[in-house]
């Protein structure tokens, strides 16, 4: 592909969650600083909300991995919870470690599960489920989720859970019938897109990562180009930014220009180019206004003078 054109080791806008590239913009940290606070405090749900392509997942993973590298916690990952009450018990306990039976009754896994809690907060270990998409949860799956934790020592919860999910996902917590659980959340945050600085140092960023070394790929007015057509979403800056360098591999170009940038927007469904074109509208639609004021203006001052 454009690798070698560019001088990179990989890809560096690939939409994979990869945790390589992980880039604390300001929304991402000051998340990743709620959940730290929030599992500090050692109680009740954490949840993490943001528009489809945000970073939920990646931040998701980041918190995972450091979680994962700190003794204190042992963490169990569900990426996809559509799951009834029942398979929901199950992967839980496979996260856990506990060896239980498909058939085995809700009541005996529920046991298992809180024995093996016991055991690790008896080892002084903080225990952390992490699940992605939680707006996929079916509504009998959120109330088995609070009543897991419900597991607990007369000082402590035995299980902290965090939500990461689309909008989607407060909707749900509006319901009368899970207001139970929305009462036990106790901190929350909603990732909000990035600026056009935070874009520039994000491309910046994705690009050093990937090996790149050379001249600055993406100018002011490009980055304004990615800024207008992603609105902001990591994940579409990925998606035009990989189409802008292979336009621009495809042109032999060293740089990418505005047109590089057009020609992805152009191929990419979600791409909202709705203000750069009213923009563009209106700047034309003003300019030939004033050209006709000009000429009205010629036109009167020649006829009072003849």
């Amino acid at each position: 592909m454009y690798l070698e054109h560019f001088t990179l080791s990989e890809l560096p806008f690939s939409i994979t969650p990869d945790t390589g590239f992980y880039f604390s913009n300001p929304s991402h940290q000051q998340a990743m600083n709620v959940l730290q606070v929030a599992l500090r405090s050692g109680e009740g749900f954490i949840k993490i909300t943001g528009e489809v392509g945000t970073g939920k997942t990646l931040l998701c993973r980041q918190l995972l991995n450091q979680l994962s590298n700190d003794e204190q916690y042992v963490t169990a990952y569900l990426p996809n919870p559509n799951l009834s009450p029942s398979d929901l018990n199950l992967a839980l306990a496979e996260e856990l470690g506990v060896q239980c039976d498909k058939d085995d009754s809700q009541h005996n896994v529920l046991k298992l599960i809180n024995e093996r809690l016991i055991e690790l907060a008896a080892e002084g270990k903080q225990v952390v489920l992490l699940i992605d998409e939680a707006q996929a949860m079916p509504e009998a799956s959120l109330e088995a989720l609070r009543l897991l934790t419900n597991l607990e020592t007369e000082k402590s919860k035995l299980l902290q859970i965090v939500l990461f999910g689309q909008p989607e996902l407060d909707v749900i917590l509006e319901r009368p019938s899970i207001r139970q659980l929305k009462q036990r959340i106790i901190f929350s945050y909603a990732l909000e897109p990035m600026g056009k600085e935070g874009i520039q140092a994000y491309l910046a960023h994705r690009l050093l990562t990937a090996g790149y070394a050379g001249i600055p790929l993406f100018n002011n007015s490009v980055v304004e180009e990615l800024f207008l057509a992603s609105r902001g979403i990591p994940r579409l800056v990925n998606i035009l930014a990989h189409k802008s360098l292979m336009v621009a591999y495809g042109q032999g170009a060293r740089k990418i220009s505005p047109q590089h940038v057009q020609a992805a927007i152009a191929d990419t469904e979600d791409a909202s180019v709705e203000d750069k074109v009213t923009r563009r509208w209106i700047n034309g639609f003003v300019g030939v206004v004033a050209s006709l004021l000009v000429a009205i203006g010629v036109y009167i001052y020649m006829g009072t003078i003849s």
